[in-house]
C-alpha cells in the first residue's frame, strides 16, 4: 500500500532586520565580567543591544541610558600591548568599558550616544562634516519618536505621591512628571532636592497649547514634546535634576540561545510555558508504589479508659477556717491536718435504778422553759449541759463509707453521747418535780 505525499517543506520565514541609527563592532567588559568579551552593537532611541553577529535578530542582552551620567576616555595601561581604544559608560548604578579598534570609531559612538541622550550635537568631539550630518539626521529622528511617547519619569499619581516616591527612592532620582491637578490636558513637574539636609521640594505647571508644551515659569519656555520638558529641566540645571526610573533590570520573558538547524547561526528563542506542570517523569519499569509512612503516634498502645468522676456529696471537703467550734464533752477530737482514728470506746451502761420522778418548782419562782424534746428522747437544740450552735450555714459533711473504721468510731460516740445526754436530762427532771 503506498504512503501518503508528505506535505511540502514549507521554508521557515525569517525575522526582519533591527534597524539602528548606529552600528559597529564593540567590545564590552560589565562590572562582573573579568575580560571583554566582542559583540554586534546597535543604537536604538535609548537602548544600546547587543548580538552574536550582524546577521541575528535577537539581542543577547541590551543597555539602558535613561540612567546615563557621563562618558570618560581611559588612557592605555603603561606597557600594555592592548592597540585598542577605550573610554567608559557611567550609568547611574554602573559602569560599563568598551574598547573599540580606532579612535574614529570611538568619537562616533561617544557622538550617538551624547546626540540622543542630550538631544544635542556635540560640540567637543573629533568629528568629519559626514559625521554630523549623520547625527543631525538622528537627532530629528529621535525628537519625532520621543514626541509620540511618553517619558520614563511620567507616572499617573497624584501630587502627594509623587513626593512619597522621590523621598522613599532618592537612588531613582530627583524628578518626576505627573498629570496637572487641575484636570486639564497639562502636566506637573515635582522636583525634591536637599539643602544643608533639610529636603526642598518644588512644583512646576506646564501647560498644553495645541501641540507644544509651555513651561510656566518667570521666562516661560516652549517645548515640542514632554521628553524635551525633562530635557530643559535637566540642561538647566547643570544636570543636578535626574528623571525618576524605578529599577527595572528584571526580564519578565525566559529565553535562551539555540543553534538555528538551518544554517548553524545561533538565534534567541523564547521558551513557552506548558499548559501545566507534568512533574518528574517515571521510572523506565513503571511507577514503584512507596510504602506507607507511619508516624510514631500510630505505633503507640491506646490509652485505658478514664475512671468514672467522683460525685459532688463524695468530693466535697469541709473547709477547716469555715467549720463552727463545737464544745464536745469528751473534748477528744483529733487535729485538722492528719485526723487520727482513736479506738473505739466500750458503750456506757445503761442504769439500773428507775428515774427519779419529777420535782416540782417551788412557788414564787419562774421556771425556765424548757426546748421541746425529739421524737427519740434526745434534747433540743438548747440545753444546760450541752449547747448545739443554731443554724445550718455549713456545706454538707463528707460523707462516709459504713463499712469503713472511721464510721464505726463517729456510731459509737454518738452512742455515748445520746446515753449520757438522756441520763442527765431524765435527772434534771426529777429533780425539778
Amino acid at each position: 500500500m503506498a504512503s501518503a505525499p508528505s506535505p511540502p517543506r514549507v521554508p521557515k520565514p525569517k525575522g526582519i532586520q533591527p534597524s539602528h541609527y548606529y552600528e559597529s563592532f564593540l567590545e564590552k567588559k560589565g562590572p562582573c565580567d573579568q575580560g571583554y568579551k566582542k559583540f554586534w552593537a546597535g543604537l536604538q532611541g535609548l537602548t544600546i543591544s547587543f548580538y552574536n553577529s550582524n546577521r541575528d535578530f535577537q539581542p543577547l542582552e541590551k543597555l539602558d541610558l535613561r540612567a546615563f551620567v557621563k562618558l570618560t576616555d581611559e588612557a592605555p595601561w603603561a606597557g600594555s600591548r592592548d592597540p585598542g581604544i577605550h573610554f567608559s559608560l557611567v550609568l547611574r548604578d554602573q559602569e560599563i568599558k568598551f574598547k573599540v579598534e580606532s579612535l574614529e570609531s570611538r568619537e562616533m559612538w561617544k557622538g550617538f550616544i551624547l546626540t540622543v541622550v542630550e538631544l544635542r550635537i556635540p560640540s567637543k568631539l573629533t568629528l568629519l562634516p559626514g559625521h554630523l550630518y549623520m547625527m543631525a539626521e538622528v537627532l530629528a529622528k529621535e525628537e519625532a519618536r520621543r514626541s509620540r511617547e511618553t517619558p520614563s519619569c511620567f507616572l499617573k499619581v497624584s501630587r502627594l505621591e509623587a513626593q512619597l516616591l522621590l523621598e522613599r527612592y532618592p537612588e531613582c532620582g530627583n524628578l518626576l512628571l505627573r498629570p496637572s491637578g487641575d484636570g486639564k490636558d497639562g502636566v506637573s513637574v515635582t522636583t525634591r532636592q536637599t539643602l544643608n539636609g533639610a529636603p526642598v521640594v518644588r512644583h512646576y505647571k506646564v501647560k498644553r497649547e495645541g501641540a507644544k508644551y509651555v513651561i510656566d515659569v518667570e521666562d516661560p519656555f516652549s517645548c515640542s514634546s514632554l521628553d524635551a520638558v525633562v530635557n530643559y529641566f535637566v540642561s538647566h540645571t547643570k544636570k543636578a535634576l535626574v528623571p525618576f526610573l524605578l529599577d527595572e533590570d528584571y526580564e519578565k520573558v525566559l529565553g535562551y540561545v539555540d543553534a538555528d538547524k538551518e544554517n548553524g547561526e545561533n538565534v534567541w528563542t523564547v521558551s513557552s510555558a506548558p499548559d501545566s506542570d507534568p512533574g518528574p517523569a517515571p521510572p523506565a519499569g513503571g511507577p514503584k508504589s512507596l510504602p506507607p509512612v507511619v508516624s510514631s503516634q500510630d505505633k503507640l498502645p491506646p490509652l485505658p479508659p478514664l475512671p468514672p468522676l467522683p460525685s459532688q456529696d463524695d468530693n466535697y471537703v469541709t473547709p477547716i477556717a469555715d467549720a463552727p467550734a463545737v464544745d464536745y464533752v469528751n473534748q477528744d477530737v483529733s487535729s485538722s491536718g492528719c485526723p487520727v482514728v482513736p479506738k473505739p470506746k466500750k458503750l456506757a451502761k445503761a442504769p439500773a435504778k428507775p428515774p427519779k420522778p419529777p420535782t416540782l418548782p417551788k412557788p414564787g419562782r419562774d421556771p425556765s422553759p424548757l426546748p421541746p424534746s425529739s421524737a427519740s428522747g434526745q434534747p433540743g437544740p438548747t440545753s444546760a449541759f450541752f449547747t448545739v450552735p443554731k443554724g445550718n450555714n455549713r456545706p454538707p459533711a463528707r460523707k462516709l463509707v459504713g463499712g469503713s473504721p472511721q464510721a464505726a468510731f463517729l456510731a459509737t460516740r454518738l452512742g455515748d453521747v445520746t446515753a449520757e445526754l438522756q441520763e442527765r436530762l431524765q435527772k434534771r427532771r426529777a429533780l425539778e418535780q
